[in-house]
């Protein structure tokens, strides 16, 4: 059993990035899901890893609700949190006062009429073994219990940082009539992970299931890299062909919308997130050549207001000079992530880590151009990748998860969910077929012209008129046949765009009109 201690970070630079390139790792495949906390998903792990932070270490902590009742971490099996715990940044930080005493205050103040058992969920953790998934790869492979998110916030911020090493300033999520407001779409135009790929010629894909938010990241919607999206199904084809035609990096991104939502936001089944874990695992496992040199990281974006006992450090680096809202030098509250691997070794890696460590190490791995200060300076998820010996023979060769524990206690809560990143994909589904509504129109010549000459006033009343015909739509329609087509139109931006960068790949010479999509 590995036990990687925090004294191994201190190394220098060129010799992580020797370690990773001497590594037997080809393909890194990130799978990342949604909002929940270390202690709530794995902290039950110290029960099998000695050392790990886990329960052990949370079980004196409390949290009271500001009412005079007090709450303990306590084992839960509650697979459908009916109520969404604030995950906002000013949410946040008032969860971290007190030594992390102000996770059920922070719930208890949003959801003044919550019962006592949805407080005391807030505080809950899944027991050893609930988690199919989860906790047969956290006990047969590398837990990182000093994984933190990028900031305190929520998902959109920190999956910004996952792909890129930073959020250009921004710590929110769009809400309100701030959704309609194009600067969330349009200032995310830093170079991404993928951007560094494309350099280096190494090959990406990205496995989605409706709607991939990588796309917010302005330099995806480029045609070249809107080629390397794949609907998820294609994934298990991939992953049972020859290990060379594999792709070096690959992003599977969840899926965000509907009954079958897998991304393991409230209040959907948590079960239905083990599933599409233990898919993954299980598609890669099957393919011994590829098996053997592939690296499988399970990270969580972000911990979704649910409670951890650790405090996040204060010593990060700032990824750039956008700190007008934020200085980014703390760190986000701490999330699952594991490290999956013939080559990683049962145990605990206790090294300070945060999203840009995957970065780095991909970085350092493949020599790929530099991702931002926060990245430079971030330690190596590396230093948790066996680089001597042989690849492991004893990992475990199929995960299960029962159809019956996929059935939902509570199937019309499912049904009628909603929640701040799926409005916020709507909204920005709304943007990409107002701006593809005027290139069809031919009021441009390209769509980069369009980004230089469309006006905000323009692009305000195309997003207006889309919420407009959406609210119609709910007051004319039955509640679910309208929300099915909320989230087909959004699903339909993605074919809409990619049609359109196809077209404009095969136009004629510059000078002749874009054919509408």
């Amino acid at each position: 059993m590995s036990d990687v201690h925090n004294g191994e970070a201190a190394v220098s630079n060129a010799s992580t990035t020797n370690a990773a390139q001497q590594d037997h790792i080809d393909h890194v495949v990130l799978l990342l899901m949604e909002n929940h906390s270390f202690d709530q998903m794995l902290g039950c792990l110290d029960t099998v890893h000695k050392g790990l932070d886990g329960i052990r270490n949370a079980s004196s902590k409390s949290n009271d609700d500001g009412k005079g009742h007090t709450f303990y971490p306590r084992a839960t099996s509650e697979r459908q949190m009916k109520l969404d715990p604030n995950h906002g940044h000013a949410a946040v930080l008032e969860q971290l006062q007190g030594d992390n005493g102000g996770f059920v205050r922070s719930f208890a103040t949003d959801y003044p009429k919550s019962s006592l058992a949805a407080r005391q969920d807030v505080m809950g953790y899944y027991p050893l073994n609930f988690l199919p998934a989860l906790h047969t790869l956290g006990a047969q492979f590398t837990v990182c219990d000093r994984w933190f998110s990028s900031l305190p916030g929520p998902t959109w911020p920190n999956r910004y940082f996952a792909l890129t090493g930073t959020s250009m300033g921004q710590v929110e999520m769009p809400s309100g009539l701030d959704a309609l407001n194009p600067k969330w779409y349009t200032e995310q135009t830093q170079d991404t992970i993928f951007d560094r790929l494309n350099e280096a010629k190494k090959t990406w894909k990205i496995y989605f299931y409706d709607f991939p938010a990588s796309l917010l990241l302005t330099n995806q919607r480029r045609a070249e890299n809107l080629a390397n999206y794949r609907l998820f199904n294609e994934f298990f084809d991939d992953a049972a062909g020859p290990e060379n035609e594999f792709p070096a990096f690959v992003l599977i991104e969840p899926k965000y919308f509907g009954e079958a939502q897998n991304d393991d936001h409230p209040p959907h089944n948590i079960m239905k997130a083990e599933k599409l874990i233990a898919d993954t695992y299980n598609a890669l496992r099957s393919n011994q050549a590829l098996w053997e040199r592939t690296l499988l990281v399970v990270l969580y974006d972000e911990h979704g207001g649910f409670f951890d006992h650790v405090p996040p450090p204060s010593d990060a680096v700032a990824p750039d000079e956008h700190v007008d809202a934020f200085d980014f030098t703390r760190l986000g509250v701490r999330v699952p992530a594991i490290l999956i691997s013939p080559w990683c070794d049962p145990g605990v890696c206790h090294v300070q880590f945060d999203h840009s460590s995957l970065l780095k190490y991909l970085t350092d791995k493949w020599t790929l151009g530099p991702l931002g200060q926060r990245v430079q300076a971030a330690a190596s998820a590396g230093l948790a990748i066996r680089s001597i010996g042989v690849a492991r023979t004893d990992t475990p060769p199929f995960i299960r998860v029962t159809n019956q524990s996929l059935i939902p206690e509570h199937v019309d809560l499912e049904r009628k969910s909603s929640n701040g990143n799926q409005h916020g994909l709507n909204h920005f589904a709304d943007h990409l077929h107002a701006e593809l509504d005027l290139l069809a129109a031919g009021l441009v010549e390209s769509a980069a012209q369009l980004a230089r000459t469309e006006t905000v006033w323009i692009r305000l009343k195309s997003a207006l008129g889309s919420a407009m015909v959406s609210f119609g739509q709910w007051l004319s329609k039955d509640f679910y046949e309208a929300q099915s087509e909320r989230e087909k139109r959004t699903g339909h931006a993605f074919t809409r765009l990619k049609q359109s960068a196809a077209n404009t790949a095969n136009a004629p010479a510059a000078g002749s009109t874009v054919t509408p999509p």
